[in-house]
């Protein structure tokens, strides 16, 4: 039972999208999710242009079906060496307990798709069923291009503002993620204001409000989230964290221990992790990094991915150690209710409870 909707008609997919995860979808995973019968993901903002292209050709020997491919579009880091020297200082007291001082300086470590044409071009080549974009949008004739070139696209939205831009924009689908998911949001502007609707109430008002399919995103962890997310007017359903503790995940055993614990029951957004909003499992990095004492009011995180770069080399430093206590585990408000499945088992999982519930 597949619905007819413009989306999963074009595609030829259940109603299920792997959510992109950069650092922990896989090739293997992407292709377990659409062997399945969903769409699965490789988010490659995170990856060298050389290692996203094997990434791609990975997937295509595992799976001869559609997946997604997500690239991030945000605006290029502010350098303010001033605010970065500050915000090191600051997580300073936890370099040294993780044996070691902080760095003398950050690096920018992840380049926008807006700016790499490498990249543009890589993707032009290899051509996979559909490319996604993150935290923004690039330009109108890259879009047309990718269309041209019979590539399906996908962007997020946080608010009817950004979805209007992408319809505008020329994207095929919006991805309407609430505040409830997790990892990072895809807001096109962080300092904008940010209204934090739900999945269901995003939903409904894309749904009303614009002409393009409409995907739900946030806090959908099973058979029944599904349902409820189609019942709204929905084309699709995607979901991250439910997959995290597939076997075919990245995820390290630290992440994996703290998802199946007690601590998933409690979730943060926030910006002092990565320069972003992103809702993660709490952790003592959130909570040093949020406690700024008096005299350092003005200490706010560097601009996105500077930050981040400061936070994956504490963690590096403190995984030397055993321990994972400053790691970015991305999870969101669903996580409790995570399953430890291989993905395909997983994804028939959610097919037959989405149609026990309808």
């Amino acid at each position: 039972m597949t619905p007819s909707n413009p989306l999963t008609d074009r595609l030829s997919i259940q109603p299920i999208i792997q959510a992109p995860m950069a650092g922990v979808a896989t090739p293997e995973l992407a292709a377990a999710v659409s062997n399945a019968g969903g769409l699965g993901s490789l988010g490659i903002g995170a990856s060298g242009v050389d290692q996203a292209r094997a990434m791609i050709e990975q997937t295509r020997a595992l799976t001869s079906r559609p997946f997604n491919v997500n690239v991030f579009c945000h605006a290029p880091a502010l350098r303010d060496a001033a605010r970065e020297s500050a915000w090191l200082a600051h997580l300073a007291p936890l370099f040294r307990e993780s044996g070691g001082e902080p760095p003398a300086e950050l690096d920018e470590i992840y380049r926008s798709f807006v700016e790499d044409d490498i990249a543009f071009e890589m993707l032009l080549e290899t051509r996979p069923t559909v490319v996604s974009f993150h935290f923004g949008l690039p330009s109108e004739t890259r879009i047309r291009a990718l269309r041209e070139a019979g590539i399906y696209t996908l962007a997020t939205a946080t608010s009817l503002q950004e979805a209007r831009t992408i319809q505008a924009r020329g994207v095929d689908a919006i991805v309407a993620q609430g505040f409830e998911a997790g990892g990072h949001r895809g807001c096109f502007d962080p300092q904008a204001e940010d209204e934090r609707l739900s999945t269901s109430v995003l939903v409904r008002r894309l749904v009303k409000e614009m002409a393009l399919p409409v995907i739900a995103a946030g806090g959908i962890m099973d058979g029944q989230g599904i349902r409820s997310a189609l019942a709204l007017g929905a084309s699709a359903a995607q979901l991250g964290t439910a997959f995290i503790l597939c076997p075919e995940s990245a995820a390290n055993e630290g992440y994996r221990s703290t998802l199946k614990s007690e601590r998933a029951e409690m979730t943060r957004m926030t910006s002092v992790l990565s320069g972003r909003p992103a809702r993660g499992i709490l952790n003592r990095l959130i909570r040093h990094a949020e406690a700024t004492p008096e005299a350092m009011l003005e200490t706010t995180p560097p601009a996105y991915p500077v930050a981040y770069d400061a936070t994956k080399r504490l963690n590096a430093a403190a995984a030397g150690l055993g321990h994972h206590e400053f790691a970015a585990h991305w999870a969101g408000q669903g996580a409790p209710l995570a399953r430890e499945l291989p993905a395909g088992e997983l994804v028939n999982r959610l097919l037959q409870e989405w149609r026990d519930a309808t």
